[in-house]
């Protein structure tokens, strides 16, 4: 097979330049485009032969796009629009403005792309910008597949579900499901090894303590429900543990990353704990480091202190005894390079601790890099582009 030509656009840190370079499919990306001057930085880094456009995708031209003459899309639009935490704007969100420029170009191209591969959040299945792009590829003669699938599913300890969309031109045979059916399975996978498949104990992670039978809340701010879907996940011996994705120097450089007293004082009931035998943590969030709640997992560094003996009775004790138990876990966030690690980005992709040094690095940035598991590991592109 030629050498595929491929576009990335919203390019970020360069997750899905790099799996397809891990992938082995024989590709060039002959042009990445991205506004974010802080990421754009990080892709030059590390793809330097690579042509990189810091624009605006909807201040392309058709004639501009014509003369790349692609044979792929790589594509991460952006996620504001369809978060659930977020406004959900949609299509009325002016962020969502370049994908419906994308949109509205796809049909007048030239050539038509053979592929397109696209990701993003949970929200964007059931968002208006997904039946338009739906709509689009069943009008341009497109086949396609839809994936809704976290990085739990390839080990990673990390419940960011994502949203996944693989398209190919309707004379290559994708052999999907039903166009309107969105899978949370990968169908490669359906007759796979015993090994693949989730094997359990209890409990997995230390500390963990079954709920009382009929308790309705334990100790922090969550219910019997929430506890035992977290035991679960920890029993869930097809994940690595968090121990294998953390920074060894970080026992000893942890300070600037410890929750200040203030924030252990406010919101040290709803703080979702962790610790490095735990095989789970919660989604990390733009806001991760500079918001608390519902924005990423802390880490416990800690471990002689049972969390059981902190959060017990906590709401009765005074200000000074709360910190002063709080303070004895030791709870850290985790560094921009270990969030990297759980959502997936390559090791040698050091550029990323150059900048953490002088900037946050927010975990947006890593939201493609899940590609890297997704369709090399468990969809295996040569399979499904060959």
């Amino acid at each position: 097979m030629d050498n595929l030509r491929v576009l990335e656009l919203y390019s970020g840190i360069g997750g899905m330049h790099y799996a397809l370079k891990e992938s082995g499919i024989p590709a060039q990306v002959v042009t990445a485009i991205d506004i974010n001057t802080t990421a754009n930085q990080v892709y030059k880094h590390n793809f330097p032969d690579t042509p990189l456009w810091n624009k605006t995708i909807e201040g392309i031209t058709l004639d501009e796009f014509n003369k790349l003459s692609f044979d792929m899309i790589l594509m991460s639009p952006p996620c504001q629009p369809f978060t659930r935490i977020g406004l959900q704007g949609d299509v009325t969100d002016p962020r969502t403005k370049s994908f419906l420029y994308v949109l509205d170009l796809l049909p007048r191209l030239q050539r038509l792309p053979r592929f397109i591969l696209l990701e993003n959040v949970k929200g964007f299945e059931t968002s208006s910008a997904r039946a338009r792009l739906v709509k689009t590829l069943t009008e341009c003669g497109y086949t396609f597949q839809e994936i809704m699938i976290s990085p739990i599913s390839v080990g990673i300890p990390n419940s960011r579900l994502r949203y996944f969309l693989i398209a190919k031109i309707s004379t290559e045979d994708l052999n999907t499901q039903a166009p309107s059916k969105i899978l949370d399975f990968f169908p490669h996978l359906a007759e796979s090894d015993s090994s693949e498949h989730p094997t359990f104990l209890s409990p997995a992670c230390q500390g963990a303590s079954q709920p009382e039978e009929g308790t309705d809340v334990l100790f922090k701010l969550e219910t019997t429900a929430e506890a035992q879907r977290k035991i679960r996940q920890n029993s869930n011996l097809s994940v690595k543990q968090i121990k294998e994705f953390l920074e060894p120097q970080m026992e000893v450089n942890m300070e600037p990353y410890l929750l200040p007293p203030k924030t252990l004082l406010r919101y040290g009931l709803v703080l979702d704990i962790v610790q490095p035998t735990c095989r789970r943590s919660v989604c990390f969030t733009k806001g991760y480091g500079r918001y608390v709640q519902g924005t990423g997992s802390v880490l416990q560094c800690c471990m002689e202190t049972k969390i059981e003996s902190v959060f017990m009775g906590l709401d009765q004790c005074s200000e000074e005894e709360k910190l002063q138990r709080l303070l004895k876990l030791k709870l850290r966030y985790f560094s921009p390079r270990e969030v990297a690690n759980l959502m997936g980005f390559p090791q040698h992709l050091n550029a990323i601790q150059a900048l953490c040094r002088s900037t946050i690095l927010s975990p947006v940035f890593f939201d493609n890099c899940l590609f890297l598991h997704i369709m090399v590991e468990r969809l295996k592109w040569k399979k499904l582009i060959q």
